[in-house]
């Protein structure tokens, strides 16, 4: 497959590679461009003409939920494994119940090792068990979305807050 430009540029986590790549991007507080990287993210794989799907980790459970009570969540969870690239949300802000973490386990097995997942998280790994409550349904999805992954740590300072801040500053200047 030939390697597609982006803006000019090639795109490290977008480009051609021989297994699909997951781009953690863990901060400890908000306001740190982790939804911006993912948003960004999503649009260069458009851009390339790649099929791209963008909810929040709650959004993704709710709907998974609801098509297991309408019967159909073989078929979404297949929709699902086609998309070329994943890209979760706020991993970490909403608890999971024991049947939305099967939920969500569920669709990051469906696309191991054949399709990319994004997934943007508050939380570091360690403290992933305050969201899932089953240990060892942590570690199991630890394991996927760390397998290959490209770990971004975007840091902790606000760009809200630092923004804001700045705007007081001007305005009582």
């Amino acid at each position: 497959m030939a390697e597609k430009r982006v803006g000019g540029r090639s795109h490290p986590h977008l480009t051609g590679q021989d297994r699909p790549q997951l781009l953690q991007s863990v901060a400890i507080t908000s306001g740190t461009g982790k939804s911006h990287l993912l948003i960004g993210l999503g649009v260069a794989a458009c851009e390339q003409g790649r099929s791209v799907r963008y909810a929040t980790c709650a959004q993704l459970v709710n709907e998974l939920a609801e098509a297991v009570d309408d019967r159909r969540l073989s078929r979404l969870v297949a929709r699902y494994g086609r998309v070329e690239l994943l890209c979760l949300d706020e991993f970490g802000y909403v608890k999971l119940d024991t049947r939305g973490s099967e939920l969500l386990f569920q669709i990051l097995t469906e696309r191991e090792e054949k399709s990319a997942v994004a997934l943007a998280s508050n939380l570091p790994f360690s403290e992933w068990g305050q969201v899932v409550p089953d240990p060892r349904l942590v570690a199991a999805i630890v394991d996927r979305v760390t397998f290959n992954a490209h770990i971004i740590e975007t840091g902790t300072d606000s760009y809200r807050l630092r923004t804001t801040k700045a705007r007081a500053r001007r305005k009582s200047a």
